[in-house]
């Protein structure tokens, strides 16, 4: 790509960036809007009202949160790694405390109104989707923010580590959708098709959805928007290899 063509690319970056969050913020808000108005509200006391927590919990924080984790290193590509390492890490850490509590709404509203739990596709995605993302934190944690393992196999699962944060994404986006047809059909299936405000409502929250996926798996996969390579990460990494497997720090 020439120069040219390489500026007018970086350029709409910020443009698309603030449309993601414009498009996940919208998701978030319409999700409350949705179990707020039309489902009635909030409540911790193992009613109905404690289950609408589900849904707004699993979209802030395994959809939005985790897509803005995944964004900083595009965002914040030319800060200090080990800054942008702690702020992605920090991000999922919120993601995940956010999706436990939607998590522990929706079984104790089930036990309490004597609901059978993990029998549909969404419960089954959702579960799927859940223990992989923690999965996910604890070898995150482990191998890049405090790592324990050598620089070697750091190398060898980064490309991994990514690749699951994608396919994450991807699957708590599915297993959304597939929540919002569940609940829609169990809630107004016999008004569904006469465009019923919570039906519209529900829908678009749909398409926010599909379009902050689209979004983020732009910005993610464009080579144009990757972190550039520090020389001076890189020697501060050989040398901390060095120090740390063996060797001295002018070795090749």
């Amino acid at each position: 790509m020439d120069e040219a063509a390489l500026r007018h690319v970086r350029s709409v970056f910020p443009w698309l960036v603030g449309a993601s969050q414009v498009v996940g913020l919208a998701a978030v808000v319409l999700t409350g809007v949705w179990m707020g108005h039309f489902r009635g509200g909030f409540a911790w006391d193992g009613s109905a009202l404690e289950f609408n927590l589900h849904p707004l919990c699993m979209v802030l924080g395994l959809v939005f949160l985790q897509g803005d984790a995944i964004l900083v290193y595009r965002v914040f590509r030319n800060e200090t790694k080990r800054n942008v390492k702690m702020l992605h890490g920090i991000i999922h850490l919120l993601a995940l405390i956010i999706s436990i509590i939607g998590f522990v709404a929706v079984f104790d509203s089930h036990r309490a109104a004597k609901i059978p739990d993990m029998y549909s596709l969404h419960s089954w995605c959702g579960m799927a989707t859940m223990v992989l993302f923690c999965v996910q934190w604890v070898m995150g944690l482990l191998f890049f923010l405090f790592p324990v393992a050598s620089s070697w196999l750091r190398a060898s699962y980064l490309p991994i580590h990514g690749f699951c944060g994608v396919v994450l994404l991807v699957m708590a986006i599915g297993s959304s959708l597939l929540g919002i047809t569940e609940k829609l059909l169990y809630s107004i299936m016999s008004t569904y098709s006469l465009f019923t405000p919570e039906g519209v409502l529900a829908n678009v929250l749909g398409i926010l959805l599909l379009c902050f996926g689209v979004l983020l798996g732009y910005l993610i996969t464009r080579e144009e928007y990757r972190r550039p390579p520090n020389p001076e990460e890189e020697s501060l990494s050989v040398h901390f290899k060095t120090l740390t497997e063996g060797g001295s720090p002018t070795m090749p």
